[in-house]
């Protein structure tokens, strides 16, 4: 073997093994930002809490926009759609209070970034739909009551 292919030999095993390291600690990267305890929650206070370290909401719904069905045929798909016009918008979560977990979605939005999301999500029963939006600093929230006919949650 020549100097020039055992060269080229270790210069692919070095890449190999970098790539591969980059390759297994990206999931770590991807998900660091995960608010695993947030998703274990069962309550509307314990998610606030675990979310955003405080349970104090604005309930002022003027300047959010919650469109879900008064009727879900299937719990499994039920489309929500929000936006909002207040300013400074960085945050839109999703709750559902009779959920097995409450938080359902966090949508965490680019400073510039219109503040509408159109997302499907499951429910387990009759209950309330929560969309919470954090503009400036403080969180404001909106709801409505969306009757379940089939689960689409399983426990």
């Amino acid at each position: 073997m020549s100097v020039n292919q055992a060269r080229r030999s270790l210069l692919k095993g070095v890449l190999s093994a970098t790539a591969a390291a980059l390759f297994a600690a990206l999931p770590r990267f991807a998900f660091s930002a995960w608010p695993e305890q947030a998703f274990r929650t069962k309550n509307i206070p314990d998610t606030l809490q675990a979310l955003f370290g405080t349970a104090s909401v604005i309930t002022d719904t003027k300047g959010i926009t919650l469109s879900v069905t008064d009727l879900a045929e299937n719990g499994a798909v039920v489309p929500v759609t929000v936006s909002s016009t207040l300013p400074g918008v960085d945050n839109i979560t999703l709750l559902v209070d009779k959920n097995p977990n409450t938080l359902v979605a966090q949508f965490m939005l680019a400073p510039g970034v219109k503040p509408f999301i159109k997302t499907n999500i499951k429910m387990a029963e009759t209950s309330r739909v929560i969309a919470l939006v954090r503009s400036e600093g403080k969180l404001y929230s909106t709801n409505k009551k969306v009757r379940v006919t089939l689960s689409g949650c399983s426990n």
